[in-house]
């Protein structure tokens, strides 16, 4: 029995059979693509790669550099009372530290015997001109000169525009080459500024068991104050005749937003304005991204980060 395969062509089919398979159709379709292929489109990350970082909160501190000259904060003489009296012995010398009282030398008296010289204060030898055999006298130059209580000031200069932010005992930081650093205070601040230079004078107290070189130069860093923000490294900041700006990514695209800097500290920069703790934002800003560009971020590690 031979079988005859027939073909309806759809023009030919009856109308009611025609409304039937349409919608069928359709919803095997939908079975087929369960997603609109936009919307997958435009949640998939395109564009190029870019390394980026949360903005978290970081506390800065204030600070102020003054540079001068490292000077004793009271200097005492060392003297015989009487004159003409030989050196015959030299007990200390330049750079050692002495107590109220030390023998420092012994000098011969014109009857007979020794004359002891003491040191009237604790602190640290400054000078020493005494020398076996020379004549010392009450008028002449002096055998030591002591820094009293090894306490030093480092007179620096500031900006005008700083001067207002120093106070009385605020800490600081005195680098001195060769020295390394030593804790200070301020002490004192001039009441009045340099015309020429329009710089003001602040002294650093500084105290120190150890030789430091009488009018050597330092650095002073005095901390004035403190203020904790969010913060972002230096190379997420643009700068530009627009403003400060960082670039921030939201639903993987480049927003460009202004924002309020403040103080710097480890290559890093606090944000007073425009940014919130958690946004992500590119951590190399630069011209290549622009407004609304599509990006791929790429969390940077911690390590990288800082």
């Amino acid at each position: 029995m031979e079988f005859t395969q027939l073909e309806f062509p759809m023009r030919h089919l009856p109308r009611a059979v025609v409304r039937n398979l349409c919608p069928a159709a359709v919803a095997g379709l939908l079975v087929l693509s369960p997603h609109p292929a936009g919307a997958a489109d435009d949640d998939a990350p395109k564009g190029p790669a870019v390394t980026v970082l949360k903005v978290a909160k970081s506390c800065f501190s204030d600070v102020v550099e003054a540079t001068g000259t490292i000077i004793a904060r009271e200097e005492t003489s060392v003297r015989p009372e009487r004159p003409g009296l030989k050196v015959t012995d030299v007990l200390a010398e330049a750079g050692d530290t002495t107590t109220a009282g030390q023998v420092l030398a012994r000098l011969a008296l014109p009857e007979g015997g020794t004359l002891q010289v003491t040191a009237p204060v604790a602190g640290v030898i400054a000078t020493s001109t005494a020398q076996i055999g020379n004549f010392a006298s009450a008028k002449g130059e002096a055998l030591f000169t002591i820094v009293a209580r090894s306490e030093y000031d480092l007179v620096g200069l500031v900006a005008t525009t700083d001067v207002r932010k120093l106070a009385v005992n605020q800490q600081a930081t005195v680098r001195i080459p060769g020295g390394g650093d030593i804790s200070g205070k301020v002490r004192r601040i001039g009441p009045t500024v340099e015309p020429n230079i329009q710089q003001g004078m602040v002294y650093i107290g500084i105290s120190s068991q150890k030789r430091l070189l009488l009018n050597g130069s330092g650095r002073a860093l005095i901390k004035t104050g403190q203020s904790c923000n969010v913060a972002v490294p230096l190379t997420a900041v643009q700068y530009s005749s627009a403003g400060t700006v960082v670039q921030v990514i939201r639903r993987n695209r480049v927003e460009t937003k202004r924002v309020e800097v403040g103080l710097m500290s480890g290559g890093n920069i606090e944000v007073r304005d425009g940014l919130s703790e958690g946004d992500v934002v590119v951590a190399r800003a630069g011209a290549l991204l622009r407004e609304g560009d599509p990006v791929r971020p790429v969390m940077a590690s911690a390590e990288a980060a800082k």
